[in-house]
């Protein structure tokens, strides 16, 4: 049976003004994690531990990330989604990753 897919309200009103496309994909990422797959679309996000992920999407010239976590708690958790505005290299922007970070500590205390 397939875990149930939870958001960080911010990451979901971000997730919510992403192209419908993208939306879309990331969604069928998503179900595949949450029946314990993985995406091509998805890889380990570096940095934070293992058992987080990235979706990242070109999409019309823009990038577009999600991160989720698949070990807290029983569910899936989307915990940031974002457009990518840099356009060095494929790295994920500092200030990204210390919110996710940040999101990732209040959700391990909260489901404690």
């Amino acid at each position: 049976m397939p875990r149930k897919i939870s958001w960080i309200r911010a990451a979901l009103k971000d997730f919510g003004k992403f192209p419908e496309s993208v939306q879309n994909q990331m969604l069928f990422a998503l179900r595949l994690a949450a029946r314990g797959e993985k995406a091509e679309t998805a890889k380990p996000f570096k940095g934070l531990g293992s058992g987080i992920f990235e979706i990242a999407l070109p999409y019309r010239g823009a990038a577009y990330r999600a991160i989720y976590a698949v070990q807290i708690g029983e569910d899936i958790w989307v915990v940031h989604a974002f457009q990518k505005k840099s356009k060095t290299g494929i790295q994920t922007p500092k200030p990204d990753v210390d919110l996710t970070r940040k999101r990732i500590k209040r959700l391990k205390e909260e489901l404690r």
